[in-house]
C-alpha cells in the first residue's frame, strides 16, 4: 500500500476531478445573512459524474462449475437464465479465471492481478509475502468503492472469501469487509464454502442465524434479499442505477439441494463420465460453441475411469452428479428470479448483466466421491467402501445425499467431463480447465445480439476495465488519499459491437499454488505444478524444486483446447515465454513461487489464527472462526475447565466447535455429560458418563491427550466432574488441519450446523443451565 505524500494531496487540484476519489462536497447554494430576514435558502444540489441513462449494472457469478456443463452450451446441465441472456446479448468461448475462488474474486472486484491485490492464495492459507498476505491493499479500490462514488447504490450477497479470517469477530476491524470495501449493503457469507441448509451468514458486518427451516436454502434467501434490495433501491432512490454482485456460492461443495431438483437428472448419467465428456465435447461443436477442428484431450492418465468403478458403487457416483447437476439448475434459476424483478419493474433494458459461469474450473477435490468433502483438504485417505458404510448405517442410504446430515461432493471424474474440451480442473493454473469459463454478457439497451461467439483472450480482471469504459470512467489515481495501482484489465467493451475485433489483451499471467501458466500473442506456456487436485497424495510437494518443473506450450490460435504441447518442436518459442511470465511474476508479486503452499503444507503452524493457548470464554460468545479458536486437531492437546450450574436433567451444549461434518462437541443430556468428536464424519468418537451430573455448581474437565505429533495421530479424550473421573475414551483418527471452512467455536450453544447427530433435531442446542467459565489451554 503507498499512501498518497503531501505534495500529492496538495496538487490535487492539478488533476482532472474524476481521478481524485472521492469528489469533494458541492459548495453551499445558500447565502447567509446575520438574520434569516437578509438570507436566502436553497438546498444545494450534488452533480451527476455519470452519463445520462447509466445502466443498472448485476454481475452473477457461480462457483466451482465447469467450462461444459450449462446446456445453454452443449452441457447436460438445464440453465435457462444463461439460455435467456445469452439468446438477449453476447457469449465469449475464450473468457478466464484464475483457477482459484478467493484469488478471482479479488481480480474481478479490483481490476487488478489477483497477486498485485495479495490473493495470491485464500485467505485461510496466507502468508507474509506481498502477494499472498490475504488483505485487498488500500491502493486497490474496488470498482464497488468507484462506483459508489459516482452514485451507484451498491450492494453485494452471496460468497464473500476476500475477508481476512483473523478479523472475523465482533472486533473487527471490518474495513476489509464487503461494506468496507465499497457496498452499502452484504448480506452473505466471508467463508470459502458453508451449509446452504444452515449457513454462517452476516448482514453487512453482523451475525445472522439462519432459521432451522427443512425448507429453507441459502441461494433461495440471497436471491430473495437481492429482490428486496433492489426494490427499496429502485422506491427510495429512482432514477439511481445500482450495482449489485451476485455470487451464491452454490455449486461449491458441500452440493446441498432439494431431493426434487436432483431427481430431474435421474438416469441421465448412467453411462459414466467419459461418455458424458465425449457426449458434450459433440454437443458443443454442433451448437458451433467452439471451433470444429478442437480437440477433445482425453482423461487424465491418474483418474479413474468409469469402467473401473464396481457396479456396486455405480448408483452412488450418478447420484452424486444427479445432485450437482440439480443444484447447479437451481442456481441459475435463483438469477433467474433476479433477471425476472428487473423485468417486473422495467430495468431490464437498461441494465448491464455480466454472467461468469464460474470463478475457476470444476472442481476435482470430491477425490473418488465422498458423504465428506472436507477429507481432501485434510489429506485424510479412505475407501469408497468406508464411505458407503458409514452412508447406509448412520444415514439410511442414498435419501440423504444431498440433504443437510453430510457434506458430499462428486467423483473427480465428473469435474474432469464437466471441463470438456479441456485438460484438468479448478487449481490447475496452467490449464485451461482449471481457468477457462462461458461469460454472457446482456445489456439490451446498447448491445444486440448477432448469434456469434467472442473468442477474443480476456480475463476476469478485464470486467472493471470494461465497466469504466462504458460509465467513461478513468481509473481513479487517489482514492481515500491513498495513490491508486493500475488496472491490469484492458476494456471488452471493443467485443461487443464486432464479434471478430483482433484481441486487445495481449499477456496474461497464471499461478495457484505453484501450476502456472502465461498468454502472450495467442501463444500458451505452463507447467501443471506439485500437485494433483484429485489425489490426497502430497508426496509431490515435499521434495519439490520448481526450476525442474516441465513446461508445455500451446498455440492457442491454432489449438483452441490446448490438446498438442509443441515445447520440444519450438524450444525457443517456449523460452521466450518463460521468459515473459518472470517478468509477469516479478511484476505482479508472485515470487517466491510456491508461496501459496507454504503455510498449507510446508508450515501449518504459521496460518493466520490466535497467537493465544489460552483462553477464558463466557456465556453468549459465539460464533468465532476455527482460525482463532482452540484446535482440537492432531498434537494439539487440551485441557477444558468448566465452571457451570447444572439444573436437573440438564441438556445443552456447553461448548463446540465446527458443523455436522466435522467437529468437536461437549454436552449435557437428560444429566449425562458427553462429548463427540467428529473426524469428517467417517468416525464419530462418543464418550458420556455414566450417572447423571450433580446439580448446582460443578467443575467439569475435558482434556484432550493426542499420542503423539504425528497426522491424525489417535487421542484420549478423559472426562473429570468435580476431579472425580466419569469418562474416558480413544479417538482412534484424528482430523489434522481443520474441521470445516465455515463453522465456529460457540459457548452455550451450537450455532450453524450441528456437530452431533444426536442433537441435530435440537440445533442449537442451548444449554439449559448457567456456565459462569470455560477456561481452555494448550497442554504439553
Amino acid at each position: 500500500m503507498v499512501v498518497c505524500s503531501i505534495g500529492l494531496l496538495l496538487g490535487v487540484t492539478q488533476l482532472q476531478a474524476q481521478d481524485v476519489l472521492p469528489f469533494p462536497e458541492p459548495p453551499s447554494a445558500s447565502t447567509a445573512g446575520k438574520t434569516l430576514a437578509d438570507s436566502r435558502h436553497q438546498w444545494r444540489v450534488e452533480e451527476s459524474r455519470l452519463p445520462k441513462d447509466a445502466p443498472n449494472i448485476v454481475i452473477f457469478m457461480t462457483d466451482d462449475a465447469g467450462f461444459s456443463n450449462p446446456e445453454t452450451f452443449g452441457g447436460p446441465v438445464h440453465t435457462p437464465t444463461m439460455s435467456r441472456l445469452a439468446k438477449s446479448g453476447i457469449s465469449y468461448n475464450a473468457f478466464h479465471t484464475t483457477a482459484m475462488c478467493s484469488p478471482t474474486r479479488a481480480s474481478l472486484l479490483t481490476g487488478r492481478n489477483h497477486h498485485r491485490v495479495g490473493a495470491g492464495q485464500i485467505a485461510e492459507y496466507a502468508s507474509d509475502w506481498d502477494g499472498y498476505v490475504g488483505k485487498i491493499p488500500k491502493s486497490t479500490a474496488t470498482v464497488a468503492q468507484v462506483l459508489s462514488y459516482y452514485g451507484y447504490n451498491t450492494a453485494a450477497f452471496g460468497k464473500w472469501h476476500n475477508t481476512p479470517v483473523t478479523d472475523i469477530t465482533k472486533l473487527g476491524p471490518f474495513d476489509r469487509y464487503p461494506t468496507g470495501l465499497g457496498f452499502d449493503y452484504f448480506y452473505g457469507f466471508l467463508a470459502g464454502e458453508t451449509s446452504q441448509y444452515e449457513p454462517v451468514l452476516f448482514e453487512n458486518t453482523n451475525p445472522v442465524e439462519a432459521p432451522h427451516d427443512a425448507k429453507y436454502h441459502l441461494t433461495e434467501d440471497l436471491a430473495e434479499k437481492t429482490i428486496q434490495w433492489i426494490r427499496t433501491s429502485t422506491t427510495l432512490n429512482p432514477g439511481t442505477p445500482f450495482f449489485v454482485y451476485f455470487a451464491p456460492g452454490a455449486v461449491h461443495g458441500p452440493h446441498h439441494i432439494f431431493k426434487e431438483w436432483a431427481d430431474k437428472y435421474d438416469g441421465k448419467f448412467d453411462e459414466g463420465w467419459e461418455a458424458l465428456r465425449t457426449m458434450t465435447f459433440e454437443k458443443q461443436k454442433e451448437l458451433g460453441w467452439i471451433p470444429q477442428d478442437a480437440v477433445l484431450n482425453p482423461l487424465a492418465k491418474s483418474m479413474q475411469k468409469w469402467s473401473d468403478v464396481p457396479k456396486s458403487q455405480r448408483e452412488f457416483q450418478t447420484r452424486l452428479m444427479e445432485i450437482y447437476s440439480g443444484f447447479l439448475e437451481h442456481t441459475d434459476v435463483q438469477y433467474g428470479k433476479v433477471v425476472d424483478e428487473l423485468e417486473r419493474q422495467g430495468e431490464l433494458e437498461n441494465t448491464l448483466i455480466i454472467y461468469i459461469n464460474s470463478d475457476n474450473g470444476p472442481s476435482a477435490e470430491g477425490l473418488n466421491g465422498t458423504i465428506s468433502e472436507l477429507l481432501a483438504q485434510n489429506s485424510m485417505p479412505s475407501t469408497q467402501e468406508q464411505q458407503m458404510e458409514v452412508l447406509n448405517r448412520d444415514y439410511g442410504g442414498m435419501d440423504a445425499l444431498g440433504g443437510p446430515k453430510l457434506d458430499i461432493m462428486y467423483h473427480h471424474g465428473w469435474a474432469y467431463s464437466g471441463s470438456a474440451p479441456f485438460q484438468s480442473t479448478k487449481l490447475v493454473a496452467a490449464h485451461l480447465g482449471g481457468t477457462r469459463t462461458p461469460l454472457v454478457i446482456s445489456w439490451p439497451e446498447k448491445i444486440k445480439h448477432d448469434g456469434k461467439v467472442r473468442s477474443q483472450f480476456h480475463h476476469v480482471n478485464d470486467i472493471a476495465a470494461t465497466i469504466y469504459d462504458i460509465l467513461e470512467i478513468t481509473a481513479p489515481k487517489v482514492v481515500d488519499g491513498v495513490e491508486q495501482q493500475q488496472l491490469d484489465g484492458t476494456s471488452m467493451a471493443y467485443t461487443f459491437d464486432d464479434p471478430e475485433a483482433k484481441p486487445t489483451k495481449k499477456t496474461q499471467y497464471f499461478e495457484i499454488m505453484g501450476s502456472r501458466g502465461v498468454y502472450h500473442d495467442g501463444w500458451f506456456a505452463g507447467t501443471p505444478g506439485p500437485r494433483t487436485p484429485w489425489s490426497t497424495d502430497i508426496s509431490g510437494v515435499t521434495n519439490w524444486q520448481p526450476e525442474n518443473d516441465v513446461w508445455e506450450l500451446y498455440n492457442l490460435e491454432k489449438d483452441y483446447s490446448q490438446s498438442q504441447d509443441l515445447a520440444k518442436e519450438n524450444p525457443e518459442k517456449l523460452a521466450e515465454l518463460k521468459a515473459v511470465f518472470d517478468k509477469e511474476a516479478t511484476d505482479n508479486l508472485v515470487y517466491p513461487i510456491g508461496a501459496g503452499l507454504y503455510t498449507a503444507l510446508y508450515n501449518s503452524s504459521e496460518m493466520p489464527s490466535s497467537p493465544l493457548t489460552e483462553w477464558s470464554f463466557f456465556e453468549g460468545q459465539g460464533r468465532i472462526p476455527e482460525a482463532i479458536a482452540p484446535k482440537f486437531v492432531s498434537g494439539r492437546s487440551t485441557l477444558a475447565v468448566i465452571h457451570a450450574e447444572i439444573p436437573k436433567d440438564a441438556e445443552g451444549v456447553l461448548f463446540a466447535l465446527g458443523g455436522i461434518s466435522s467437529g468437536f462437541t461437549v454436552y449435557m443430556d437428560k444429566g449425562l455429560l458427553k462429548t463427540e468428536y467428529n473426524a469428517m464424519t467417517l468416525d464419530r468418537y462418543k464418550i458420556a458418563s455414566k450417572e447423571p451430573l450433580p446439580t448446582g455448581k460443578v467443575t467439569i474437565e475435558v482434556e484432550t491427550t493426542y499420542d503423539n505429533q504425528e497426522r491424525m495421530a489417535p487421542a484420549t479424550i478423559t472426562l473429570k466432574v468435580n476431579r472425580k473421573q466419569v469418562g474416558e475414551g480413544r479417538v482412534e483418527r484424528s482430523v489434522p488441519g481443520g474441521h470445516t471452512a465455515s463453522e465456529t467455536f460457540d459457548v452455550g450453544l451450537d450455532y450453524g450446523s450441528p456437530v452431533a447427530l444426536d442433537y441435530f433435531d435440537r440445533a442449537p442446542f442451548r444449554f439449559n443451565g448457567k456456565i459462569n467459565e470455560i477456561h481452555i489451554k494448550y497442554i504439553p
